[in-house]
């Protein structure tokens, strides 16, 4: 339990507070509804399901409020950067953002199933004649008496905007399944958007005010005794004729904040977007893999980071997240693409008939249609969990296939850190696992690493970097090559002194390595790959961390787009 709670209880604690907020909401308003006075004749007239709707409605304010806040990916950069004081337990909690998009998303998709339904019993129930029903009418009733329930649906604002509003939640949730996503992400993006109609109609909903409530009367209403005296309605001065009125809108309120910090996210991601690129160099692998070298004026990153990458010329409205490869200290940045969709080879086709050194067209009103048609736009960058790997004195970084390329990134830094004799270095030490499934995906990184290896032994810190290379799948030709050249003294795979393994790690074994040679760390583990890796990294790194502050504990950090 107490290693669960140091790599969990956190970010479980804030999910317990924001379950408790929405559950306080759901319970203050459910009883406001149920039990208040001014509510007395509308409920008689409706039942419990004027409860039922207005609850939801009310946590439905709050998710909205909260579900875009995870998406401003600037607003995240800069909290990030403004928790740098804060311990990296806290910087974690934003590399969940989109596990906590997701989680509000459902909030909202299961509060709007239950609002939808309660109000069609308000309308059923509505039509129902009682003796005092005849007395409050034409005030209290959501329709006359007559209508049907389709046209009430249809002929009134809250009405039609629920239908346009629940229409547009239904094809935003259902197309971010992750087959859906995986398979066909331009479904995905474009149907995505319809958050702009579903928040028009959510701040419209509320105009028609269809939920009344009885005004305050001078003097006081006595409810208790004028709802059982109707022929005194009117004639007692204690029971006037009950007045209503509908509730003041309140979901622009909780929404506008939000709203407002999204439109400014999207004006600063356009104006990243019509800033001129260069591409500086551009090398097609034989592994299916794009490494684009770009130059951008005023372009600062950090190791780790991401950038999201648009071509007009494939689509003007399609955007897709690139970790960098690159490391801080070089004058460019750069990407590798590996071509696994119609999009990435596009894109290699686009950037095989480009010349070298051309320019995007920079932006005027007089030129929008070149702009449109401009080479590639970029956006970011956006910090990751990888940003902290110089926090902690020692790192394991994994990475699965193209997964690599934060870690690229990372010991690229590294060798020009060393290149420099840079004092800040706080890591003295890092273990490196790279998992892949074809012999040609080592191709481009092999370079990088024996440029390290090189380094590392001239200055005598051969101990300094720890790295495994996995292959997962070969055929019986390779394994014959390998077994001819068994004694040979560089792996016949990379042509590094360290030799290929063949399979998966063993990350019991690993981790207990780690444990022995590092007994007093804090030991940080990034992976960028698959889900199911993530999950067994996680619950490693909770087995292998000691309670004991005073020995090797381990932090799971995972990236996120």
């Amino acid at each position: 339990m107490g290693n669960w709670i140091i790599n969990h209880g956190l970010t479980y604690f804030i999910l317990v507070v924001w379950m408790a907020i929405n559950i306080f909401i759901f319970v203050w308003f459910y009883f406001l509804y149920d039990l208040g006075d001014r509510f007395f004749y509308t409920r008689h007239l409706l039942g419990s399901a004027l409860a039922w709707a207005r609850a939801p409605a009310a946590v439905l304010n709050f998710n909205c409020l909260l579900i875009l806040l995870p998406v401003c990916r600037n607003l995240l950069s800069l909290v990030r950067g403004s928790f740098v004081c804060c311990g990296r337990t806290m910087r974690k909690q934003l590399d969940k953002n989109i596990s906590f998009h997701k989680l509000v998303a459902y909030m909202i998709g299961l509060m709007t199933a239950v609002h939808i339904i309660a109000h069609l019993l308000n309308v059923e129930r509505s039509g129902i004649p009682n003796k005092l029903l005849a007395q409050v009418l034409v005030e209290v009733l959501y329709r006359p008496r007559g209508h049907t329930p389709n046209l009430l649906v249809f002929t009134t604002i809250a009405g039609i905007t629920g239908v346009i509003i629940t229409l547009a939640l239904i094809l935003m949730i259902t197309s971010s399944m992750e087959v859906i996503r995986r398979s066909y992400f331009e479904v995905f993006w474009f149907t995505h958007h319809l958050f702009i109609v579903f928040f028009a109609g959510l701040v419209i909903h509320g105009a028609g005010r269809i939920v009344r409530s009885q005004t305050n009367a001078n003097p006081p209403y006595n409810i208790t005794f004028c709802k059982d005296h109707i022929e005194d309605w009117g004639k007692k001065k204690m029971c006037p004729v009950p007045q209503f009125a509908g509730g003041f809108p309140q979901t622009w309120m909780w929404v506008i904040g939000p709203m407002v910090l999204y439109v400014c996210e999207r004006l600063l991601r356009f104006i990243r977007y019509i800033q001129a690129v260069k591409y500086r160099k551009i090398v097609i692998r034989p592994s299916k893999v794009l490494e684009l070298q770009l130059v951008k004026n005023g372009f600062k990153m950090d190791v780790g980071q991401y950038v999201f990458l648009n071509c007009p010329a494939i689509s003007q409205l399609e955007w897709h997240p690139f970790t960098m490869t690159s490391a801080p200290e070089e004058d460019f940045f750069s990407v590798h693409i590996r071509s696994v969709g119609d999009w990435t080879q596009k894109l290699i086709s686009i950037v095989e008939q480009l010349p070298e050194g051309a320019q995007g067209p920079k932006f005027s009103w007089s030129n929008i249609s070149a702009l449109l048609s401009c080479f590639m736009g970029v956006d970011g960058p956006f910090g990751t969990a990888s940003e902290d790997v110089f926090d902690y004195e020692v790192a394991m970084l994994v990475g699965a296939g193209i997964g690599v390329t934060p870690f690229a990134s990372i010991l690229k830094s590294i060798w020009y850190k060393f290149k420099d004799s840079n004092p800040k270095l706080r890591t003295r030490k890092i273990y490196f696992y790279w998992l892949c499934r074809e012999t040609h995906a080592f191709e481009w990184f092999a370079d990088l690493l024996q440029v390290l290896e090189r380094e590392m032994e001239e200055r005598g810190m051969g101990d300094f970097l720890t790295y495994k290379l996995y292959l997962t799948g070969w055929d019986q030709s390779h394994a014959t090559h390998v077994m001819v050249h068994a004694d040979a003294d560089t792996d016949v795979v990379t042509g590094l002194k360290q030799k290929t393994n063949y399979g998966r790690p063993n990350w019991d074994k690993e981790f207990e390595q780690v444990c022995q040679e590092n007994p007093t760390s804090v030991v940080g583990t990034f992976l960028c790959g698959p889900v199911v890796l993530a999950t067994v990294l996680s619950k490693k790194c909770v087995k292998y961390t000691d309670v004991d502050p005073r020995k090797t504990k381990f932090y799971f950090n995972k990236e996120n787009f």
